[in-house]
């Protein structure tokens, strides 16, 4: 490996499928992050899922390492066994940083820890509260906050009420570091053709088939829904054969089932034209479809929870029931004006979501791993409340974030401060929670 510059960094990015980004929030986090690291002359190694013999194995992707390491294909371990290798793996490889994606890794953090490599964990959303997991899955979620809280040198949030949930549950501080926005102005349109489809003529949904997204409700909705123009359904899920099922059979024939789309140019140009576009998701923090299409100056009709509303503000309109959504698909047809006003709103919103700002939050932060400059006692990862946990989906508007000023042009990453979440001053101790999770 070439000698590293002057006050680069070793900097490992583990738990997630890898790049090039082609699946969820996550790995576009990765790609988008990872690549500026480098830039900035970082030497970023990526741990990437290989889960089928022919899959291609690319050395090196937008300047970051690429080491691939195969998979258990089975839904419950399959994240787990691939973290597992990669950090057998880095333990023989060490580096100055480790940034861990996805709490349910935690099992592994000790290892890390064990050998001294600096670690701090993106904890993502409220997985607990995910339908796909049964008792078991939902119980694991639970206690694996609680050693992500523990184990990790500092823990990341991309949302406020996530940050605010490690704050309330356990008294831990985290790092709030928002995802980017990408920018889709003056889009081209000549993929719409290729599938039936034109400019401001259909309204969108992008998501997973999984429960808390919501695509049936959305579907049903719909079709209750008086409404013209098409609805325009992107995405599937591979292991959720029966919620597909259920949700083509809510639909009518002004339903369109694209499937996943896997062509950037043809998904941008979803985003820039359609009328609306309908988000469901509920439990995952800041949603990278939804800053895609406010960074498209899509009109958004979303889910009423916190981390929606944390990024639309007044310029979204929102939903709970089929019917909530009949009315905004029928009230945004009969007042176009009015969607493009909100349109506009969610643009300049989207300004506040630039990923080279989010890098450079990510920067600092592995600076101060690598000094080892965090506290040297974790909270006990015990929880603080016996009564029922914080939920993440109060319908109550947060306060509004400080914007971030964007550049006209990419710029060289700098020194940011990130700023740790609110921690009570004092907290009276609890009995650890069981693994059922209080």
């Amino acid at each position: 490996m070439a000698r590293r510059r002057s006050g680069a960094l070793r900097i490992a990015l583990v738990g997630t499928r890898g790049v090039p980004a082609r699946y969820g929030g996550f790995e576009t986090a990765v790609e988008e992050v990872g690549r500026r690291l480098a830039e900035a002359g970082h030497e970023v190694v990526v741990y990437c899922r290989t889960t089928t013999a022919d899959a291609p194995r690319p050395a090196e992707h937008l300047g970051m390492r690429l080491v691939h390491l195969p998979a258990l294909r089975r839904r419950s371990l399959e994240t787990l066994s691939h973290t597992g290798l990669s950090v057998a793996h880095l333990l023989g490889h060490r580096v100055d940083a480790a940034i861990v994606f996805n709490a349910a890794n935690a099992p592994w953090l000790p290892l890390l820890r064990a050998a001294r490599i600096p670690v701090a964990t993106h904890v993502d959303g409220l997985e607990w509260k995910r339908a796909k997991w049964g008792g078991i899955g939902k119980r694991y979620y639970r206690v694996v906050e609680a050693l992500s809280v523990r184990w990790s040198d500092a823990l990341i949030a991309d949302a406020r009420g996530i940050a605010d949930y490690y704050s309330e549950e356990f008294a831990a501080p985290t790092q709030l570091i928002a995802y980017g926005a990408p920018k889709i102005d003056g889009a081209a349109s000549d993929k719409l053709a290729d599938v039936g489809l034109t400019p401001g003529g259909f309204h969108l949904v992008v998501a997973r088939f999984e429960p808390e997204n919501h695509v049936d409700v959305i579907v049903d909705g719909y079709q209750r829904s008086d409404a013209v123009l098409p609805l325009v359904v992107v995405g599937s899920a591979p292991y959720a054969d029966d919620y597909t099922r259920h949700v083509h059979s809510l639909a009518d024939d002004r339903v369109r089932f694209l499937g996943g789309v896997w062509d950037q140019e043809l998904l941008d140009q979803l985003y820039a034209h359609c009328a609306t576009y309908l988000h469901g998701h509920s439990v995952g923090g800041t949603n990278p479809s939804l800053l895609r299409a406010i960074g498209a100056g899509a009109a958004t009709i979303a889910y009423d929870v916190s981390f929606n509303r944390e990024v639309l503000e007044t310029s979204g309109r929102y939903f709970s029931t089929p019917d909530d959504v009949a009315t905004a698909v029928s009230d945004a047809e009969r007042d176009p004006a009015r969607v493009r006003r909100d349109g506009k709103r969610a643009r300049l919103l989207a300004a506040r979501y630039d990923w080279d700002h989010v890098a450079e939050g990510y920067q600092t932060l592995c600076r101060r791993l690598a000094a080892r400059d965090f506290p040297r006692t974790r909270p006990s990862g015990r929880r603080l409340r016996l009564g029922p946990a914080a939920t993440g989906v109060s319908s109550v508007a947060p306060a509004p974030m400080t914007p971030v000023v964007v550049p006209s042009a990419r710029r060289p990453l700098r020194e940011t401060t990130v700023r740790p979440a609110a921690v009570p001053a004092a907290v009276a101790e609890v009995p650890a929670a069981r693994a059922a999770g209080a």
